[in-house]
C-alpha cells in the first residue's frame, strides 16, 4: 500500500518545494542585512554607492566645466537600466495576460491532462495556473519599481546645480537595484511553478535545483573594493564643490578601512539606506 496516494502527493511535495525557496530567501535575506560583503547583491550594491558619489561629482563639475560626454555616461546607464527594466514588466504582464486569457477560454484548465504523478484534476490546474499568474504580476510590480526608482535617481542625478544630498540618489538607485532582483526571484519561482503542470516530483526537484544554483551564484568571494577617486587633470582638481557625505560616512562602513574625514574615500553601510 502506498504511503501516499496519487491525489495527495501534491500536498506534500509541493509545500516541500515552497519551503525550500522560502527558507533559503530568508536565508539569504539575513545575509544581506548582517553580511551583505558575502553576498553578490550587497557587493554589487556597496559599487553602486561608490558608482553613485563618483557619478554625482561628475555631473557637478560639468556643469562649471565643458564635460558633456562624461554627463552623458552617467545619464546613459540608468536610462539603460530603465529600458531592461521596462522590458521585463512588459514580458511578465504579456505572459501573466497570456496565461488568464487561456484560462478563461478553455473548457478545461491548461495542464490537467499533463501530470505525469501527482493530481491530474481540473481544480488543482486551475490552482497551478492562478500561481503563475500571481507570480508573473509579483514580477512586473517589481519591475515597474524598478524602473521607477531608476527614474526618480535620473531626476535627481540631473539636477544640475543643486545641493541635492548624496544619500537621496544612492537610496533611489540601490532600491532601484533591489526591486529589479526582487523581479527576477519571482521569475525563479514562476520557473518551479512551471514545472508544477508537469506533476509535484519535477516541481520539488526544480526548486531543490533552483536553491543550488542560486546559492552558488548568491555568494560573494571578492573583497570589497576601497574605492578612491582622484582627479584626472589639473582642471578637475579645483572644479568639484565640496559634496555632502554618504548618509552613513560616520558610521561603522561596509568597506572596513575608510574614515570619515577623508573626503577620497567610500564609507558606506547598506543598512542605512533602508534596502
Amino acid at each position: 500500500m502506498m504511503l501516499v496516494d496519487r491525489g495527495s502527493v501534491d500536498l506534500v511535495l509541493v509545500p516541500c518545494g515552497l519551503a525550500i525557496l522560502l527558507g533559503y530567501h530568508l536565508f539569504l535575506l539575513h545575509r544581506i542585512l548582517r553580511h551583505p560583503q558575502t553576498t553578490v547583491i550587497g557587493y554589487e550594491n556597496h559599487n553602486k554607492l561608490a558608482w553613485v558619489e563618483r557619478m554625482v561629482q561628475v555631473l557637478a563639475m560639468s556643469s562649471q566645466t565643458t564635460a558633456p560626454e562624461e554627463a552623458a555616461l552617467a545619464l546613459g546607464v540608468i536610462s539603460d537600466n530603465i529600458s531592461a527594466a521596462a522590458t521585463l514588466a512588459s514580458l511578465c504582464i504579456a505572459l501573466g495576460s497570456l496565461i488568464g486569457a487561456w484560462v478563461s477560454s478553455a473548457s478545461s484548465a491548461p495542464g490537467a491532462g499533463v501530470v505525469v504523478y501527482g493530481d491530474g484534476s481540473q481544480a488543482t490546474a486551475t490552482v497551478k495556473c492562478v500561481a503563475l499568474l500571481v507570480c508573473f504580476l509579483a514580477s512586473f510590480t517589481c519591475f515597474i519599481q524598478s524602473a521607477r526608482y531608476y527614474v526618480h535617481a535620473s531626476f535627481l542625478m540631473s539636477t544640475l546645480g543643486s545641493d541635492v544630498p548624496l544619500g537621496y540618489v544612492q537610496c533611489a538607485v540601490v532600491r532601484g537595484g533591489n526591486f529589479w532582483a526582487a523581479g527576477l526571484r519571482a521569475l525563479y519561482l514562476a520557473t518551479a511553478l512551471l514545472m508544477w503542470v508537469f506533476g509535484p516530483v519535477p516541481m520539488l526537484a526544480c526548486s531543490v535545483l533552483t536553491v543550488v544554483v542560486l546559492h552558488r551564484l548568491d555568494t560573494n568571494t571578492m573583497p570589497l573594493h576601497h574605492h578612491r577617486f582622484t582627479a584626472r587633470n589639473k582642471e578637475d582638481v579645483a572644479a568639484p564643490p565640496p559634496l555632502p557625505r554618504p548618509l552613513a560616512a560616520a558610521r561603522s562602513a561596509v568597506a572596513s578601512g575608510g574614515r570619515a574625514g577623508n573626503a577620497n574615500t567610500v564609507a558606506f553601510s547598506l543598512a542605512s539606506l533602508q534596502i
